[in-house]
């Protein structure tokens, strides 16, 4: 197997990275330690998309540069090494777009296609409710057909971004009878500012607002916002959890504490002794290390799986499943062997790395449950991937 890059793809790889660092010098963004693709910067979204790298997987001829995923994976991983805020144009380009692309009419392609390309416009995703997380089957949120209308009411929960995006990506039930419910639901592109829609944050552990609920009373949604078959929703979701799972972003949110990490152990002494010295500590870094090798080759995988014109099914999930367990073991190490000065959080003055360790550590749970609970995702790879239906 080979498992090296063109010579285009390092040259490609090159330039991302001269991209990003001029950018940062300039003060374009400042590298956070988490969330990359959950903080916005309209600013340098619209000079990636000078670039071309929004969506750059895309056909082209709805704008797209026809690249690889391989190649979309490289500007991830190097721009997930930055920590640059992506969320002005993230969704739109992973998901939405191809949705879009694949079920969309004509007169959305023109609409849409050309305002993700160029940043004008951001997303979040409204599926989550509730009662239904990653079995979206469960949703309550109904869409009534009504004239030239749709007729929204209900609630999603933890809509990420949800109180900075332009529109939402829109889950709802359109049969609320439907004798199997996975065959009653649509998707929808939802302006966040009709009457009736309602944000309001959920500050989290970390004490901070990324999170939110969002609630329908009597919303009118147009019905030309509807993408797809009516009550073929959950099949059209179904080939979008591949690319939400999968992506390169799950192993790497954590990448600047793996930095941390692996600095802290180089440069702290202890009882006279540099921690790497510690046969322990050098154990755990280097298991760690070997885990972020091999997740990081789960993802090219699926990239590779996509460019080969399949779709990524219990490949998507075992990454996703191996990656954000990843992700949590890195901060956990981390404040093992630090010890209680990783539980000050920014703002301390004896905070170590300003605090991120310990603003890190309390939002593990939600890496493992988001896109996905581990749970369903091992069941995915026992059932579709291992054949024990």
């Amino acid at each position: 197997m080979e498992f090296g890059f063109t010579k285009e793809q390092q040259a490609f790889r090159e330039e991302v990275r001269e991209f990003l660092e001029a950018e940062r010098k300039a003060g374009t963004f400042q590298t956070r330690p988490h969330n990359s693709i959950g903080n916005h910067s309209r600013e340098l979204s619209k000079k990636m998309a000078q670039k071309g790298w929004i969506g750059m997987t895309w056909p082209k001829e709805y704008g797209g540069q026809g690249k690889t995923y391989v190649d979309r994976t490289i500007l991830m991983e190097e721009a997930l090494k930055y920590q640059a805020p992506l969320g002005a144009h993230f969704l739109g380009d992973r998901q939405i777009g191809p949705c879009i692309i694949h079920f969309g009419t004509e007169e959305q392609k023109r609409e849409w296609l050309p305002k993700i390309l160029n940043a004008d416009v951001s997303f979040c995703l409204l599926f989550s409710e509730p009662d239904a997380g990653s079995d979206l089957v469960a949703v309550r949120s109904t869409a009534i057909e009504e004239g030239d209308f749709f007729t929204l009411n209900g609630q999603k929960v933890w809509t990420s971004g949800g109180h900075l995006a332009d529109h939402g990506w829109l889950l709802a039930k359109t049969d609320p009878r439907a004798p199997q419910p996975h065959k009653g639901t649509s998707e929808f592109i939802l302006d966040m500012k009709l009457p009736g829609v309602t944000v309001r944050p959920l500050i989290n552990m970390a004490g901070e607002h990324s999170f939110n609920e969002v609630f329908f009373d009597n919303v009118k949604v147009p019905k030309n916002c509807m993408v797809g078959e009516k009550n073929k929703g959950f099949y059209q979701i179904m080939a979008q959890m591949g690319f939400e799972r999968a992506g390169i972003e799950r192993l790497m949110q954590n990448y600047t504490i793996f930095e941390y990490l692996k600095e802290y152990v180089r440069s702290t002494k202890r009882n006279g002794k540099v921690l790497f010295e510690d046969p322990l500590i050098r154990s755990t870094v280097a298991q760690l290390e070997i885990e972020f090798n091999a997740g990081r080759l789960l993802c090219y995988m699926v990239a590779w799986t996509v460019d080969q014109g399949k779709m990524p099914d219990y490949e998507a999930a075992l990454c996703k499943a191996f990656c954000t367990q990843f992700e949590q073991r890195i901060t956990d190490a981390l404040t093992r062997i630090v010890g209680p000065q990783s539980t000050l959080m920014p703002g301390s003055k004896h905070a170590l790395f300003a605090g991120e360790v310990a603003r890190n550590y309390l939002w593990l749970p939600s890496y493992t449950l988001q896109g996905g609970s581990t749970e369903i995702l091992k069941n995915i790879v026992a059932r579709r991937g291992l054949k024990m239906a």
